[in-house]
């Protein structure tokens, strides 16, 4: 669905003293993909649950599409106008400088612009605590990761989800492939199953899909091979009950409902410290998980927030150990 303000509303609210409704600019794959930009609508609905306001949205079908979208918002007065996904960092830098006065927020990379408001996350810290559930539920020895587009941002997943795989139990082994070299890998849910099949062909009985859609592919090739799969960035336990071990919940949803509240300008880095990662514990996945496992994952999680786990982001020191 694409939501554009006219030029008529915005005069209105602008002559009753009405502040410019927000608008959220959702990455292919659309705001319905069950993972990274479902999240930020869900926190676009749940700000417009608790004001009572309209947000405006548009869903980006190509790569031109871009900073149209952006722009188009800010010459209409939407404000802020939040972006969602790194390849989103272009657009918002070229028209964020056009429009000095207008708010910006993006989400997954940095923009450095003092209208501006940059949100990251430190997901090596969520995946090291995947990576010791999978290595923890293995009845084979050997674990899986199929990542989108082979990129940093995903090698930081990876990285993440050995080490944690690796202090849980030293002899797993991880298995991994990467679906592509262009933003086309988040969309390509048939080659993501392809790959899965390919990994649990090597052993492997745990699958971590950090893929966007592609991961719905993933997904239901292991659950058709009776094998254990685990979500990421929003909660995926439910589409396959009893076969998703957990889900890498990155709170996408927490940073478009306070970037709709108030853009703060500069860099907002969240990890398991400032509750931007957690793990999905339900209903559907409660009898996957022993108490030996929730014991570990606390006993790790506390020790990355005190600073005494140190875990190797990929995108520093580009390298995993």
């Amino acid at each position: 669905m694409t939501r554009w303000f006219g030029v008529a509303a915005l005069a209105a609210a602008a002559a009753a003293g009405v502040q410019a409704a927000p608008a959220v600019i959702y990455e292919m794959g659309g705001k319905f993909d069950k993972s990274f930009n479902q999240a930020a609508w869900e926190g676009a609905e749940r700000w417009k649950q608790a004001t009572g306001k309209a947000y405006l949205e548009f869903e980006i079908a190509s790569p031109a599409q871009r900073e149209q979208a952006v722009r188009r918002f800010a010459e209409r007065g939407a404000d802020p106008v939040v972006a969602i996904g790194f390849p989103m960092a272009s657009a918002i830098d070229k028209v964020a400088a056009a429009f000095p006065k207008t708010r910006f927020a993006i989400v997954d990379m940095v923009v450095n612009r003092p209208n501006v408001q940059s949100v990251v996350y430190r997901e090596h810290e969520g995946a090291f605590l995947v990576g010791i559930l999978a290595a923890m539920a293995t009845k084979t020895g050997t674990i899986g990761f199929v990542g989108g587009q082979d990129i940093p941002l995903v090698r930081k997943f990876l990285c993440g989800y050995e080490q944690g795989a690796a202090w849980a139990v030293p002899t797993v082994k991880v298995v991994s492939a990467m679906t592509g070299t262009t933003p086309q890998a988040w969309v390509d849910p048939v080659r993501g199953g392809e790959l899965a099949k390919a990994q649990i062909a090597q052993g492997a009985d745990v699958v971590w899909a950090a893929a966007g859609t592609t991961g719905l592919g993933v997904m239901q090739a292991a659950a058709d091979a009776g094998k254990l799969t685990i979500g990421v960035d929003s909660n995926q336990n439910h589409l396959h009950p009893g076969q998703v071990l957990t889900s890498l919940i990155k709170r996408v949803d927490r940073a478009v409902f306070e970037a709709f509240n108030g853009v703060k300008p500069g860099v907002s880095a969240l990890g398991l410290k400032e509750g931007g990662l957690d793990l999905a514990m339900d209903q559907h996945n409660a009898a996957l998980i022993t108490p030996a496992m929730t014991a570990k994952v606390a006993e790790a999680r506390a020790a990355i927030v005190a600073g005494t786990l140190p875990v190797v982001d990929y995108t520093a020191a580009n390298r995993c150990r």
